[in-house]
């Protein structure tokens, strides 16, 4: 779904800042209740209200209203150029929003970004690696970069190359990796400091069917860390397979937001894609 729309289009995520935040790291303190002896998430731990980005005339997020819960995979889908990476992009302190504003773990982007770096992980659309150091350099150095404990960063990082079975991958140099590859070591980058909220833009774009199928396979085991995922992905069946709710937006705007059975539900729909197509289907009709 190729977007030649000029009413919302989105930038891409900046190279030299996605994946670089303070040393110093804390613990989410987001409230919780006990249901029957096991700790429930009661609060949001990211707000957005009334937010807006505008790039001159062109409108890229238009009043997005959202609460996304702590250990909540959520899938955050719309057509080529519906505003989430700029979303996404507001969010992670590399874009200023034009109105409104955004909380996460209860600090505001614009005044407290530095802190919420020490939270998140991000894996922009745009491969962020050095090419001319192999895949565990780029990894080793993107620790450093969080402050990491070296005996500790050695460990995560031979613990990311295992799960992903990229081991012998990460012995060589960036430059000679396939654009899949490429993804895979960007995601790994994103997850090198256990982050507690992990951005995943279009993660898995480029792979092959097997890289593809175990690197599902590992998002879906964030959530089971407690990890609090937000999600972007055209892949949408993999999306409902995944998601404790989706938010659709389009033109900016929140239109569609649930879990994907509930979603399902009210469009007598059966599945998410159908879901999807239906009610972005004026943006796909006029080829946008």
């Amino acid at each position: 779904m190729a977007s030649t729309s000029t009413r919302s289009r989105e930038r891409p995520l900046d190279e030299a800042q996605n994946n670089t935040v303070p040393a110093a790291k804390e613990e989410l303190q987001a409230p919780m209740h006990t249901d029957g002896g096991k700790a429930t998430q009661t609060e949001p731990v990211i707000v957005i209200n009334d937010l807006v980005r505008k790039f001159d005339d062109v409108t890229a997020v238009n009043g997005l209203n959202l609460e996304i819960r702590r250990g909540e995979m959520f899938g955050f889908l719309g057509p080529n150029g519906a505003g989430k990476t700029t979303t996404i992009s507001i969010l992670c302190g590399l874009l200023a929003p034009s109105a409104g504003s955004a909380q996460i773990a209860g600090y505001d982007i614009g005044k407290e970004s530095k802190k919420i770096k020490e939270f998140i992980g991000v894996c922009p659309q745009e491969a962020s690696v050095f090419k001319f150091l192999t895949g565990m350099e780029n990894l080793i150095l993107f620790g450093k970069l969080h402050g990491m404990d070296k005996q500790r960063l050695k460990e995560r990082a031979m613990e990311l190359v295992e799960k992903a079975d990229f081991s012998e991958a990460a012995k060589r140099r960036a430059k000679g990796y396939s654009g899949g590859m490429m993804r895979q070591l960007n995601l790994m980058i994103a997850l090198i400091s256990d982050p507690e909220i992990v951005f995943l833009d279009e993660p898995t774009v480029g792979m092959d069917a097997r890289a593809r199928r175990r690197t599902w396979e590992y998002i879906g085991s964030l959530k089971d860390q407690g990890k609090t995922v937000i999600l972007t992905t055209h892949y949408i069946e993999e999306a409902q397979a995944l998601s404790d709710r989706v938010g659709i937006i389009d033109y900016g705007e929140l239109i569609g937001l649930g879990s994907p059975e509930d979603l399902m539900a009210e469009h007598e729909a059966k599945d998410l894609e159908s879901v999807f197509l239906n009610i972005t289907g004026r943006r796909i009709a006029e080829g946008s």
